[in-house]
Order: structure tokens, then sequence, then C-alpha cells
């Protein structure tokens, strides 16, 4: 794919997507659980987990998982949690691990034979990553849009420490 069609496919996946009002990355969470018609669990990954992967999605017969590196900011935990939903939307196959103990480390209540088929389908390409990390940021960018603008002086102000706006 070029990367015009690139760009062109996550703005439609994004387009498509019922952003909640007030954003927040666990109401779209939310809704795209609905929407697949399973459940969405966020959890957090052990610091050295994944190698250097920030983050992870795993998908089984019944739930996917998203988990999302512990030592990092919650600016990049959210982008992270929107790059797994990139995977997602995209419909990448899920699970991205090179260590079998890693999987079985995260979700031990997997089978041995579930966790070498989460494995084996999978080595996310370039275009691939490219395609999550468009995604990502395209859902930022539509979700800052939501937003009203903020308010200035004291108002503005009061916002902030109230932890309303950054």
């Amino acid at each position: 794919m070029t990367t015009r069609q690139v760009r062109r496919r996550c703005r439609a996946l994004v387009n498509g997507l019922r952003l909640p009002r007030p954003f927040t990355v666990e109401a779209l969470v939310a809704e795209l659980a609905e929407r697949r018609g399973r459940p969405i669990e966020l959890r957090v990954l052990p610091a050295g987990a994944a190698g250097s992967a920030c983050g992870l999605w795993i998908g089984t017969a019944t739930r996917d998982e998203i988990f999302v590196e512990e030592n990092t900011s919650s600016f990049h935990r959210e982008h992270i949690v929107l790059h797994e939903i990139g995977h997602m939307l995209c419909e990448h196959e899920a699970g991205h691990s090179d260590e079998h103990g890693t999987i079985r480390q995260l979700l031990p209540d997997l089978s041995p034979a579930l966790i070498s088929r989460i494995l084996g389908r999978t080595n996310y390409t370039s275009e691939q990553e490219q395609e999550a990390e468009l995604v990502a940021s395209l859902i930022r960018t539509a979700a800052a849009a939501l937003a009203p603008p903020p308010s200035a002086g004291v108002r503005g102000e009061l916002e902030i420490a109230l932890g309303i706006r950054e």
C-alpha cells in the first residue's frame, strides 16, 4: 500500500468511530468493547516483561487484553492504548511477543497450546506499525477537536488546577 492509501484507510477507520464526549481513553475502550461485543481489559505490563515493546494486544476467544508499560507518563500510556486500538481497528492479528514465557506470565490462565497459537499468528510488519501509530495520532487529533476551547483568565487557571484541562 502507498503512504497515501495507508493515510486514507486510517482516516476512514477513525472517522467511523463514535468518539465519546468528553473524550477519555477509558470511555473509548468501553465504546469499542460494546462495538466488538467482547470485553477489552486494560492491564499493566511489568517493566521489561515484553522486551522493548511498550504495549501489547492479546485477543483470546472471549476477550481482548491491552497491556501497557507501567513506568511511563500517563500521556504515553494513553498513546500506547490508542496504538493497540489501532491494531484492533486495522484488524491486524492479535498477540505480539517474542517469548512464550511473557504471555504465560501475563495471562497464566491461558493454555500452552493457545499461547503457541497467539505467538505463531503474528509478527507485525512496519506497515502495520505505521497504521497503528497513525490511527493513534488521528484519534488523539479528533478527540482534541471535540474539546471546547480552553477558558481564559482565572477560570482557565482553575480548570487546570482542578484537572479539568491540561
